[in-house]
Formats: C-alpha cells, sequence, structure tokens
C-alpha cells in the first residue's frame, strides 16, 4: 500500500494527492498536524525522519521512501503508466516537465514572496512579486491559445500550475483578465481528482476562518 504523508495547506501535498487519484492507486493519507499557533511543529517524526528538510510531501511504497512533488510524480509515472499524465510524445513530454519546473521554480517563488508582505500591498517588494505573476499569467494565456491544456493532453504540468495559481489567488496575486487561462481552471477543476482535493482544502480554510477563494466557494 502506498502511504501519502501531506498537510492540509501543502500545495506539493495537494500536487501528489491528486496525481495519486489521478492514477486510480489506492493509498493511505497521513496529515500532519497543523494548528494556527504552531504550523506543521512539532515535525511529524516520519516525515522528519525521511525528508532531511522536514517537509511534507513523503511517499512511502515498500521500501520507498521519496519525497519532492516531482520527484513523486516520476515514480507514480512508472508504477501505474496509465493512465498517462506525460505526454507520450518526447517533445511534448520535455515541455510538459519544463512547464511543471516552472510552475515550482518561476511562478512560485514571488508568491513565496507575499506570504510576509500581504499587509503592505504597497510595499515594492509585494509590487514586483505581483508584477512577475502577471507576467506569468500573460506566459501562459498566450501558451493556452489553441489548446486545453498546458502541454496538450492534461498532464502534470496543469496539476503542478492549478494548485500553484490557487496560492497565488490567496496570496493577493490573481489572475485578473486573462479568460483562457480561466477557462482552462475551470475545466482543471472539474476533474473528480481535484475537486476532492480541493473539497477538503476549502473546508479547511472555512473552518479556520481563512478566505476561500472566489473560484472554489461553491465547494464549501
Amino acid at each position: 500500500m502506498l502511504r501519502l504523508y501531506s498537510g492540509p495547506l501543502s500545495m506539493y501535498g495537494m500536487k501528489a494527492e491528486i496525481a495519486l487519484r489521478e492514477k486510480a492507486l489506492a493509498f493511505d493519507l497521513i496529515m500532519v498536524p497543523f494548528t494556527a499557533a504552531h504550523a506543521y511543529e512539532p515535525k511529524h517524526p516520519e516525515v522528519a525522519r525521511i525528508n532531511p528538510k522536514a517537509q511534507v510531501p513523503v511517499l512511502v511504497h515498500g521500501d520507498v521512501e521519496i519525497f519532492d512533488s516531482t520527484q513523486i510524480f516520476e515514480y507514480l509515472e512508472e508504477l501505474q503508466p496509465q493512465p498517462a499524465l506525460w505526454p507520450g510524445d518526447r517533445a511534448q513530454r520535455a515541455q510538459s516537465r519544463k512547464l511543471e519546473l516552472m510552475s515550482d521554480e518561476i511562478y512560485f517563488p514571488p508568491i513565496i514572496r507575499l506570504m510576509g508582505l500581504q499587509q503592505v500591498h504597497a510595499d515594492p517588494a509585494a509590487i514586483a512579486a505581483r508584477a512577475a505573476a502577471a507576467a506569468y499569467y500573460d506566459q501562459m494565456e498566450a501558451r493556452l491559445d489553441g489548446r486545453e491544456f498546458l502541454a496538450g493532453a492534461y498532464s502534470y504540468a496543469d496539476i503542478a500550475f492549478y494548485m500553484a495559481q490557487i496560492y497565488g489567488h490567496r496570496m493577493g496575486a490573481p489572475m485578473g483578465a486573462h479568460p483562457l487561462l480561466r477557462a482552462w481552471r475551470e475545466r482543471v477543476a472539474k476533474r473528480p481528482a481535484v475537486e476532492i482535493v480541493m473539497r477538503r482544502l476549502t473546508g479547511f480554510l472555512a473552518e479556520h476562518k481563512r478566505p476561500v477563494p472566489d473560484f472554489l466557494t461553491h465547494l464549501t
């Protein structure tokens, strides 16, 4: 049995969980403790043992113990090739991998910077972070011209950016006027695997009196 350690606000944990559900793999989901006062402290002992950074997600499958959502994507694709979540074509697969990486390494760092700047909207660092996010939205809007999903067929690239843009919205960098991107978001949201995970996230946000993104309020 696969075992996934995640957290109620872990973007990367939710990425991994969506992938497991898309693959229709049976797994145990272990949510590490989280409180408003102490966040994820103390760290879950198994997570701390397996991941030197003591962060979720962590995936355990027999003797295999791995962390990092992208590494988990790769493992799941080999474990359960169908339905495929990397494109079959080599060039498209490379593009999908690049887009998944860009979501984590290009789009998300400015969103992380916004996490400490939500009360200082006019701070130059906040303005720069929102501008970086807006530029990325423009890039993805152009990419979706003539496509339903970021790399052609639905893939890990879509899972990664769908989760990342939720946190962008929550941190003060919403999409704005990007009709193709908004339509893409609606297509991804309708997938059963995504809806299951989003219902739990919105329930957690509502329970803890945290704002729920407007495009997810129907799940609360």
